[in-house]
């Protein structure tokens, strides 16, 4: 199951340095993932500091 960045999202960019696939981008005031592109990993779950991007 893909990851979503929730609006808890500081846009500090942590978890699109963390993306091994680099399927996150900077969007409109947050972080966005391509949902075709994630693995769910979890590496950005793990980097965020604020606990934004979840399973969906």
């Amino acid at each position: 199951m893909a990851y979503k960045i929730s609006d808890e999202c500081i846009s500090c960019g942590a978890c699109a340095d963390a993306c091994p696939v680099s399927c996150i981008s900077e969007g409109d005031g947050k972080y966005v993932i391509n949902q075709d592109e994630c693995i769910s990993c979890g590496s950005c779950a793990d980097a965020c500091p604020v606990a934004a991007p979840a399973e969906e």
